[in-house]
């Protein structure tokens, strides 16, 4: 059995990190940025260069966070056989689905009465992580082969919709479209069909063979740098087509700049082909030019990394609690609309409340600074206390 090699925590803990810090920006901006709750950030009509970038970035996170998952997995399943691996992966995945559906979303909306359930990235990953249990069980190579199959064919899905409020449209909508649903006066938003993420993982799975002990270290940076380039260019090609890998078309706009934020303004929900080749490919390139980068930056930010669902879960709960305290606070507003009712896009009480787009910076980063001594003691605690199953599951 191979054994992983120990600079892989750099290289990766550090990728996975870095999302992790720009991940916390987009949900402040949802919640703190006065605009949030008047228009969409990648509405070319509306928005402006800073604001669509803020937006535009943190469609780098849950790809990567998926692909980094599948890494991990073949990690652990260096140290299990393919069936105890696969024990780990049904009982996490299914534990990850409890926490999206209970925690999260409470965490979201402050409403105890669950007047709404969001399928979103931890519910897909969740599942992910299930389908990979069958998955590890085939050949490497086979994995890759249709899991690439996977990514490069389903946006001929896209036409495919099913219409109307009943079952049979929302298990469709877990699949391939992403919608609302409404059912006893209680809201269902799926946000992340399962189409393509299922197959992201597993091919994060299939590059942790790159990462053995026994793998040529300029071979896998050759790889990473040849995949990420290729993922690049092919997107770049077939973006400029408009011929396939994205529903929404990119078009000329009033000025080059608003024309390059179009070409850049690829389909998130689900995430098309196009939106996956430039986040992995940035993923793979990343991984490639960090390989053997060291430094006290490097060790902070990787914290983050080696801890990801614990800052996940901390960070929703802290920013929300900070909107609504700064509602509380805010003469003429009612703290209480922050107990909501609605998805928050939903929510007209919300107009005229927040803060603008400097502000948010600011509490973004001094959110992720605060979040660092909780996330490296538990960290510690973590690497001190390696035989505790349940730590495997936070």
């Amino acid at each position: 059995m191979n054994t992983i090699i120990k600079n892989r925590v750099t290289s990766i803990d550090f990728l996975r990190g870095t999302i992790m810090i720009i991940m916390a920006l987009d949900h402040v901006r949802d919640y703190l940025f006065a605009g949030s709750f008047y228009y969409d950030p990648l509405d070319l009509t509306k928005t402006s260069g800073i604001l669509f970038f803020t937006r535009w970035i943190t469609h780098f996170c849950a790809p990567i966070f998926m692909f980094l998952a599948g890494t991990s997995a073949y990690f652990i399943g260096q140290r299990k056989t393919k069936k105890e691996l696969s024990v780990f992966l049904i009982k996490r995945g299914l534990w990850l689905i409890f926490l999206e559906m209970i925690v999260v979303n409470f965490g979201w909306n402050f409403n105890i009465t669950f007047p709404m359930f969001f399928f979103i990235t931890i519910w897909a990953l969740g599942v992910s992580m299930i389908l990979l249990a069958a998955f590890i069980h085939l050949p490497v190579k086979s994995i890759l082969v249709i899991c690439l199959v996977i990514v490069a064919a389903h946006n001929l899905l896209d036409g495919v919709h099913v219409a109307g409020n009943s079952l049979l449209a929302f298990d469709w909508a877990l699949v391939h479209s992403q919608r609302f649903f409404t059912w006893h006066k209680e809201i269902f938003l799926v946000g992340y069909p399962i189409v393509p993420l299922m197959a992201i993982m597993p091919l994060g799975y299939c590059m942790g063979t790159w990462y053995t002990s026994s793998y040529d270290v300029k071979k896998r940076q050759r790889n990473l740098l040849s995949v990420g380039a290729f993922a690049i260019v092919l997107f770049v090609v077939l973006r400029y087509s408009n011929l396939y890998g994205d529903p929404v078309k990119w078009t000329v706009q009033k000025n080059a700049f608003f024309t390059f934020l179009s070409f850049l303004n690829v389909n998130k929900y689900p995430p098309s082909l196009l939106y996956v080749l430039i986040t992995l490919g940035a993923a793979c390139l990343f991984l490639a030019f960090t390989e053997k980068l060291k430094g006290a930056v490097v060790n902070v930010i990787s914290v983050y990394g080696r801890v990801p669902m614990f800052y996940y879960l901390i960070h929703i709960y802290i920013i929300h609690l900070i909107a609504l305290t700064a509602s509380a606070l805010t003469p003429g507003q009612d703290w209480t609309i922050w107990i909501l009712q609605k998805p928050i896009w939903f929510t007209k009480d919300l107009k005229g409340y927040g803060f603008s787009l400097p502000v948010a910076y600011l509490v973004w980063i001094a959110i992720v600074i605060a979040l660092y001594p909780l996330c490296k003691r538990y960290d510690a605690y973590k690497q001190a206390n390696k035989d505790k199953w349940w730590l495997s599951y936070l």
